[in-house]
């Protein structure tokens, strides 16, 4: 489901909103989340999940291409971790 779906889903499961607000909250969702993951807090929605940001430090890589070492910098990934109703669910419990 991509962002555009799920804007169709929520308004036409709620035909008292417009299209237009319903967008505005769904946006404001996903910055609040991106915001919260920039300052490197952790967001969890229960029974979903939890984003959190790990660290990873700075290594020595090799390019597939040439072979040769190459030297990457120390980044912060996102993470997921699900959570326990979201498992369960996709198990078939």
């Amino acid at each position: 489901m991509i962002r555009s779906e799920l804007v169709q889903k929520i308004a036409d499961e709620n035909p008292h909103l417009y299209q237009r607000d319903v967008e505005r909250i769904v946006s404001t969702i996903f910055d609040e989340i991106i915001d919260s993951m920039s300052r490197g807090d952790r967001v969890e929605l229960r029974g979903f999940g939890a984003f959190s940001v790990k660290k990873r430090d700075a290594r020595v890589g090799r390019n597939p291409r040439t072979g040769e070492s190459v030297q990457v910098d120390e980044k912060h990934v996102p993470f997921f971790k699900t959570g326990k109703l979201l498992r369960d669910r996709l198990n078939g419990k």
